[in-house]
C-alpha cells in the first residue's frame, strides 16, 4: 500500500502551530483536533521519572476518548513536581477551552529540557485563538512539535474509505520501551478503544519499541491512536497491517534524523532461539557504540559484530553456528571472520542505509531494530542541549 505523496488528514481532523516564544523563534506549540470525540489509545514512557504530561495522560486515557493533544516543545515539564502537574492540567484545559469540549478530553504532550518550569501563563494566552487557524496540513503541527529534529515528520495513506496519519518527533533520547519520543496517529476508521489498544501494541512492539539512536529512555515518550470514526468500518486485518507499515516507516525516518546521525542502521537477528533472544540481540548492536562508530567510519572491525552478540549472556548462542552480512555481504561464519574484500566491506558501510544480518542458527525467531550511526553531530548537539 503507498503512501500519500504528500500526507493528509483523515476526515474530521486538523491542527494548527505557532511560535509562542518558548523557542528563540521557531514554532514551539501545536494543536491537534478531531471535530468529535475519538475512540483513543496511548502508550508511555517507561522511565521512572515520568513528565507531568506522562502523568496526566495516564489519567486521561482511561476514559478512552479524546477531542484533541495540546504539545508544547522547548520545556518538558518533568521534575517539576505538584505545580508542573498543575500546569499540564491549566494546558489542557486551556486548549479544551479554546475547541469547546471538556479538559479531560485533551491529551497533553511537553517536550524539550528536563527540570523547567512552564511558562504556563504564556502558553494559555498563545492558545487564544489558534482554533481559527486550524488546517488539513498534518505538517503544520509537526513543525510545533519538533526539538533537534531537522525537519517534520508526517505520513499517510488510505485503507479502503478511511486514512491513517502519522505525525512525530524525536532524534536523541530514544530507546523507549513502549512507544516512541512522540508520536501520533489519526484516522477516520471506525474502531472501539480495546481494538485500537490491541492494534496499537502490536504495531509498537515491532517498530517504535525496536528503536533506538542512543539507548537512552525519555521521560517524556508518548504514543497515541485516535479514530473519530467518521469514514465508517474498515476491514481490522487490513488495518493493522497498515497500521505497522506505517509504525515501521516513522520508525525508520526517526532513525535516520537521530541527532549526528549519517547513516541509518537497521540490524536483523535471525535463526534465534526465541523471539526474546531475537529482539535482545538485535537491540544490542544497534545500541552499541561500537557498532555505531565502525558504520559512522566504514571501517570493517567486524569482531564487533560478534562482542555485541556475545554480551547478551542469557541468549542461547552457539558460537561454530553464528553468522553475519554486511548489506549482502557475508563477514563472518562459523563465530569466525570470514575472506572479504575490505573494499567491497568498506563500501556497504558507506552507504546510506546500513543492514547488519546475524543468523544465529539455532531457531526459527527473527527480529530487527533500527537505529543510526554515531557521530561528533551527536556529541555537538547534546554537548549544548541544555543552552540552546
Amino acid at each position: 500500500m503507498p503512501f500519500h505523496d504528500q500526507p493528509r488528514f483523515p476526515q474530521g481532523f486538523r491542527c494548527a502551530s505557532r511560535h509562542i516564544g518558548l523557542k528563540p523563534d521557531a514554532k514551539d506549540l501545536a494543536l491537534f483536533v478531531s471535530d468529535v470525540d475519538a475512540p483513543a489509545a496511548a502508550m508511555f514512557t517507561r522511565n521512572q521519572f515520568p513528565g507531568a504530561p506522562v502523568i496526566l495522560g495516564r489519567e486521561t486515557i482511561k476514559t478512552g476518548r479524546l477531542r484533541g493533544i495540546v504539545v508544547n516543545s522547548k520545556i518538558s515539564n518533568v521534575a517539576t513536581g505538584e505545580l508542573g502537574l498543575q500546569n499540564a492540567r491549566r494546558m489542557a484545559a486551556a486548549a479544551a477551552d479554546e475547541v469547546g469540549c471538556a479538559a479531560d478530553r485533551f491529551l497533553v504532550s511537553s517536550t524539550g529540557v528536563i527540570g523547567v518550569q512552564l511558562p504556563i501563563e504564556v502558553i494559555e494566552m498563545g492558545l487564544h485563538g489558534m482554533a481559527e487557524e486550524l488546517q488539513d496540513d498534518p505538517l503544520v503541527g509537526a513543525e510545533g512539535i519538533m526539538t533537534t529534529d531537522t525537519y517534520a515528520k508526517a505520513l499517510s495513506l488510505s485503507v479502503g474509505d478511511a486514512t491513517i496519519t502519522w505525525v512525530a518527533k524525536g532524534s536523541g533520547m530514544i530507546e523507549p520501551n513502549m512507544a516512541t519520543m512522540l508520536a501520533y496517529i489519526f484516522t477516520d476508521a471506525a474502531l472501539s478503544t480495546e481494538t485500537l489498544d490491541g492494534m496499537l501494541r502490536a504495531a509498537v512492539r515491532v517498530s517504535f519499541n525496536m528503536l533506538s539512536v542512543d539507548s537512552d529512555t525519555s521521560t517524556s515518550d508518548t504514543c497515541v491512536l485516535m479514530a473519530n470514526g467518521l469514514a465508517g468500518p474498515v476491514d481490522n486485518k487490513a488495518f493493522a497491517e497498515r497500521l505497522t507499515e506505517g509504525c515501521l516507516r516513522i520508525t525508520e525516518m526517526l532513525a535516520r534524523d537521530g541527532e549526528g546521525a549519517t547513516r541509518l542502521l537497521r540490524i536483523t537477528t535471525r535463526g534465534a532461539k526465541s523471539a526474546n533472544d531475537a529482539r535482545r540481540i538485535a537491540k544490542s548492536l544497534v545500541n552499541s557504540p561500537l557498532i555505531k562508530t565502525m558504520v559512522h567510519g566504514a571501517d570493517p572491525n567486524v569482531g564487533r559484530i560478534l562482542m555485541a552478540v556475545g554480551k547478551v549472556f542469557d541468549a542461547t548462542i552457539v558460537p561454530a553456528k553464528t553468522g553475519a552480512s554486511i548489506n549482502g555481504l557475508e563477514v563472518l561464519k562459523g563465530g569466525m571472520r570470514v575472506a572479504y574484500d575490505d573494499k567491497k566491506a568498506r563500501a556497504a558501510l558507506a552507504a546510506d542505509i546500513v543492514d547488519i544480518v546475524v543468523d544465529l542458527g539455532v531457531g526459527g525467531e527473527t527480529a530487527t531494530a533500527y537505529g543510526c550511526d554515531l557521530s561528533k553531530g551527536y556529541i555537538d548537539e547534546n554537548g549544548a542541549y541544555y543552552s540552546s
